[in-house]
């Protein structure tokens, strides 16, 4: 069984939605586009929203939000109690967020970086485990309860 993933974003990420999008069901994710669907001006939290509550349910194992900077569909996501979003613009931070902090959703900043390395730091998000152990205990006194 693959994967299941939750794409989503705004206007400034359509096009890295859009390309990040076909290589992932290339690769043999099942994924789903919570949109925009065009590259017109949107509201990112029209989006955000359905998306993170879809991987709170546990519809989808994680997530992926691109924006201009990261920082909107992040906030945002970060407001619902079982979402770890975590904002990554190399490599290491994508690999600590799942490993240390068990981030569920992956904020990229599209204006920032370009896709080839948005690219790879999804795949290193999707494939780099929850380390546990002493960040286990963190994890757990995240969510406001």
């Amino acid at each position: 069984m693959s994967k299941k993933i939750a794409i989503g974003g705004d206007h400034a990420g359509f096009e890295y939605k859009k390309t990040m999008l076909g290589k992932l069901k290339e690769l043999g994710y099942e994924v789903k586009d919570f949109g925009p669907f065009t590259d017109d001006s949107v509201d990112y939290p029209d989006y955000v929203h359905p998306l993170c509550e879809a991987v709170e349910k546990g519809e989808f194992e994680q997530g992926i939000l691109i924006c201009g900077s990261g920082n909107g569909v992040a906030i945002t996501a970060n407001k619902h109690q079982g979402i770890r979003a975590a904002l990554c613009w190399n490599e290491e931070l994508a690999a600590l967020a799942r490993q240390h902090n068990d981030a569920n959703v992956i904020a990229l900043p599209a204006r920032f970086i370009p896709y080839n390395l948005a690219e790879n730091l999804v795949n290193t998000f999707l494939n780099t485990g929850f380390e546990g152990g002493r960040h286990l205990n963190r994890v757990e006194k995240i969510a406001c309860r």
